[in-house]
């Protein structure tokens, strides 16, 4: 049998749109930072304190897109290209639901939250402040994940692109005239993104009625979304755990260590979306040879894309090796926080390739939705490998080095698991549904 080779430009195609809608949120919250940092300390302390909430319930919820696409890529690639689309109905009704959830219990739960994070409750009544308008914004950041999450699976990635670029267009301008200009202040921010992300949502909805397909809910698909949701939400939170440990670990080391792991950890994260692009597109290909009954096709694709991850990742070692003399002198002048960077640094080298094909084959293994695997596989490496290594650091005073550790032990066991799991073929299991 012969296997088909999907051209690198339609990888590209995918990948390229995918990873400017990544950056979205960051870029929201960079807008935020530079428009507030010039009304002070305190609201700019607020502003990181509430973002920094908003973020992790977002995070949680990003079944909303990758559940999404894995389900609607299978319909597309069978032909049935109505019913796919028809899952991103589900995801939006769903979307809707779950945040307006968010709404009540974040109103509930905003000023016992931020107290709980920091003691100063003059910078916790800033945070609330803000957080209490930016959570109505939940529903329409999810209604922009599952809109991802269809679009996607349909192998369309350029509209995404124009609606979120839309939405942090007017974000951009907003922001500065709420602010500053009409003297709202840090209340000013959360107004701008709440009208930027309804616009974006808008958008997306338009986009599902436009396609002429039935627009009422179906609890039956909604609760199927849900299953592999559960399985995508304890992945999540294996991370946030071991990422949370990780930082408090270094808190706990100095102020020079907790400066360093903040740059180095920034530039893992921003590196983790270049990276996710490539899985996003992967994700999408998987899923329509599947759908298609094209079993070795999506099989002979999983061995494609982990080369594509290779080569990308080393590439991004390479670059970051020879600039590591210059990048982290961008983002700070102190001599102690410099001195304790060479100490994680190379560590994130290193493990560059390594997280090329980890995250190449995530998207594989999300576009054939296998979920379940990822969750256990998640959950193992992060209780055998990244957690204990972390708290061995804080009780015999390995530093940022032991932390680093930590991290490479996590990676190494992911990259085990899915390449042993690729390699089996027991995931590619032909047909349009998950």
């Amino acid at each position: 049998m012969v296997v088909e080779r999907v051209p690198a430009r339609r990888v590209v195609g995918l990948a390229a749109p995918a990873l400017v809608v990544l950056a979205a949120e960051p870029l929201y919250v960079l807008v935020d930072t530079a428009v507030v940092g010039h009304l002070g300390a305190l609201p700019l302390a607020g502003l990181a304190l509430g973002g920094v909430l908003f973020t992790q319930v977002a995070t949680q919820l990003t079944f909303l897109s990758y559940g999404t696409t894995a389900r609607t890529a299978r319909l597309f690639g069978a032909g049935r290209r109505a019913e796919a689309v028809a899952e991103g109905v589900q995801a939006t009704w769903l979307a809707l639901a779950v945040g307006a959830l968010v709404i009540v219990l974040g109103q509930l739960l905003a000023g016992p939250a931020t107290r709980l994070l920091v003691g100063d409750e003059v910078v916790a009544a800033e945070a609330v402040s803000w957080l209490r308008i930016a959570l109505f914004g939940a529903p329409m950041v999810l209604v922009t994940m599952a809109g991802n999450g269809w679009m996607r699976g349909v192998q369309d990635t350029r509209r995404p692109l124009r609606y979120v670029l839309f939405g942090n267009a007017v974000s951009a301008v907003l922001c500065p005239l709420l602010v500053h200009t009409a003297g709202w202040g840090l209340e000013g921010s959360a107004v701008a993104n709440v009208v930027a992300q309804l616009l974006s949502a808008g958008l997306f909805l338009r986009a599902l009625v436009v396609e002429r397909v039935p627009l009422r809910p179906v609890p039956a698909l909604m609760r199927a979304q849900l299953g592999m949701g559960r399985d995508l939400v304890l992945r999540s939170l294996a991370f946030q755990a071991c990422f949370l440990s990780a930082a408090s670990v270094a808190a706990r080391t100095s102020v020079a260590a907790v400066g360093a792991h903040q740059v180095v950890l920034q530039l893992w994260t921003f590196l983790a979306l270049v990276l996710d692009s490539l899985a996003i597109a992967a994700q999408s290909i998987v899923g329509a040879f599947l759908g298609a009954d094209r079993r070795e096709d999506a099989k002979g694709f999983a061995r494609q894309v982990t080369g594509y991850g290779l080569v990308f990742g080393s590439c991004l070692g390479v670059l970051f090796a020879a600039l590591s003399g210059v990048i982290p002198g961008l983002f700070t002048g102190d001599a102690g926080v410099l001195g304790e960077i060479p100490n994680a640094w190379w560590f994130f080298v290193a493990l560059q390739p390594i997280a090329g094909v980890v995250f190449a084959l995530d998207g594989v293994l999300l576009g054939a939705g296998d979920a379940a695997f990822l969750r256990t596989a998640t959950l193992l490496s992060a209780a055998a490998g990244f957690l204990p290594l972390i708290w061995l650091s804080l009780a015999f005073g390995w530093g940022l080095s032991g932390i680093w550790t930590g991290l490479s032990a996590f990676m190494a066991l992911r990259l085990v698991a899915v390449v042993l799991r690729t390699r089996s073929g027991r995931w590619a299991v032909p047909g349009a549904a998950v």
